[in-house]
């Protein structure tokens, strides 16, 4: 059997597998002021909201054929820029054979898939995004390969880069093959692989796929499935080395790059320093807070005083590390539907529902992603073989729902009381959080500048609530910077006429307070005018 190599820069179009002899050098890269101003787009303060995308289904050609990778660009700038992202993730674009595994199961961890085009198209697609003013992140899949026999399982017709123990080296949920990271040669190889990405390809972050299988030995596996570490632990400790060592070099040698984990466990420190024996990424992806809040607006408004606690517990450890809020591809696939189809009651009440999550997604602490098709209300579920339904996308509801996604990207922008202390508990406050019976949610959040503050409040319910007495720290006049009823996202207009002055009613712990209208299923936000 011929094995393609390993460190292989460009493939043939599957179902070839021959690697393919190319040079990498000879494009000119026109991003330097991109490079030069990333760490700064990158910081823990600075405003971070991705679009999530998979390359081969966010658009089709006129034929139904894929798209280029400089065709993906042109299209992509243009519409990321309308709707005020500030960075695209592309899931897998290493090569994979398989389409249906969505490119989480690479063999070529240093070629980008040629079903788009070729080494230089991939650069150029980045190069067109960064002169944009795009940031660019791969989904990178260390944690496991495929069987293809002619990738890495056996590779010399031994376990060269796999565990030869099946309880170590195979993976029971994806049927596939686990690194083994207690060989130096395997270790070197998914780290040159991390670099070559951010080196040769100006990518600016990689989001590291199935973090939690590679740090539990007994991940997924029955009590006889799984060996223990030599201090009897059920702990992966050579995985654990090699997540430090990713760290510590890709932001040794790149520094502003973003490291993310999808780790969906309580390991703790995920992203706390090195120093203090943390593992050095700088965001996790909070899987908790994505499941509780999504179980929560599933449920019927006349329910849901019951489950407050699904929108209050996050915040109790909200702080512990540096959250990104997901609402990725995971969430509209395998028969749970679209975002859309998970809200209930009728059309109207739906796109109300998203409406309200989308508005409490962006005023919540944590960075943001969204996969493509929920800014627009995508009806069916995802299907990796076929385009986002995009007719939908220019007609109401649909278009008034994507117009919000907007207004909120450049809101969440433009206001650093929304991202500047994401990660620190002295940007949030709670306003109202025990009144479930009347479906309100209140809270603050600040910017370094203590007197930068916001204000977001919350109807659940399907009632309008006149009137609501809403405590604030500061009297004076407040302005309604956003209001998901808004009749141009298609609601019924209930607003509160752009200004509300306070009165010297106390209420929620403070001397005095506004008196809001909050529309049903409906979110506002307001900020204090400047005297």
């Amino acid at each position: 059997m011929l094995k393609a190599d390993p460190h292989g820069f460009a493939c043939e179009l599957r179902p070839q597998t021959a690697s393919v002899v190319c040079a990498l050098p000879g494009f000119h890269w026109g991003d330097c002021e991109w490079m030069a101003a990333r760490s700064e787009r990158q910081s823990p303060t600075a405003p971070i909201s991705v679009y999530e995308v998979h390359p081969a289904s966010w658009r089709r050609a006129a034929d139904g054929g894929l798209l280029s990778y400089r065709e993906l660009a042109q299209k992509l700038v243009q519409y990321v820029l309308e709707m005020g992202f500030t960075h695209v993730e592309l899931m897998p674009v290493t090569e994979h054979p398989f389409d249906g595994s969505w490119g989480y199961q690479t063999l070529g961890f240093f070629a980008p898939t040629s079903r788009h085009g070729s080494p230089h198209d991939f650069m150029a697609f980045v190069d067109r995004l960064h002169r944009a003013g795009i940031g660019v992140i791969l989904d990178w899949v260390p944690a496991h390969f495929p069987h293809d026999e002619h990738g890495l399982s056996l590779f010399d017709g031994t376990h060269l880069y796999e565990h030869a123990d099946p309880r170590r080296g195979t993976h029971p949920d994806w049927g596939t093959l686990i690194f083994d990271y207690g060989r130096c040669e395997v270790v070197q190889f998914l780290l040159n692989s991390a670099l070559f990405w951010l080196e040769k390809y100006h990518i600016d972050g990689l989001r590291v796929d199935a973090v939690s299988s590679m740090l539990y030995l007994d991940y997924s596996r029955k009590e006889d499935e799984w060996l223990p570490n030599e201090q009897g632990g059920r702990e992966n400790l050579e995985a654990v080395a090699f997540a430090r060592r990713l760290n510590q070099l890709m932001h040794e040698r790149h520094a502003g790059v973003l490291i993310i984990a999808e780790e969906s466990t309580t390991w703790p420190k995920v992203t706390g320093p090195l120093s203090e024996g943390g593992l050095g990424f700088d965001l996790k992806w909070n899987l908790g807070w994505m499941h509780d809040t999504l179980e929560f607006f599933g449920r019927e408004p006349a329910h849901r005083r019951h489950h407050y606690d699904k929108l209050t517990f996050a915040l109790l450890h909200a702080f512990n590390e540096s959250f990104m809020l997901p609402f990725s591809h995971d969430e509209v696939v395998h028969g749970k539907g679209s975002l859309l189809a998970r809200m209930p009651g009728n059309r109207r009440q739906q796109f109300a529902n998203l409406r309200l999550l989308f508005a409490y997604m962006y005023t919540h602490p944590g960075k943001k992603l969204l996969f493509m098709g929920n800014e627009f209300g995508q009806v069916r579920e995802w299907d990796h073989d076929n385009a986002l339904d995009w007719e939908r996308a220019v007609a109401d509801p649909h278009r008034q729902l994507k117009r919000l996604l907007g207004d909120l990207n450049r809101l969440y922008r433009a206001q650093p009381a929304l991202h500047e202390l994401d990660s620190e508990s002295g940007g949030f406050e709670w306003i109202c959080f025990q009144d479930a019976e009347s479906g309100v949610l209140a809270f603050m959040r600040r910017a370094r500048d203590s007197g930068d503050w916001l204000l977001a409040a919350f109807n659940f319910t399907q009632t309008s609530r006149d009137d609501r007495c809403i405590g604030v720290p500061q009297a004076g006049c407040y302005r309604e910077l956003l209001n998901t009823d808004a009749a141009i996202y298609g609601g019924s207009d209930l607003c509160n006429l752009g200004v509300v002055a306070t009165t010297a009613v106390a209420c929620d712990g403070y001397p005095q307070s506004l008196a809001l209208t909050l529309p049903p299923l409906g979110a506002v936000v307001l900020k204090a005018e400047q005297a």
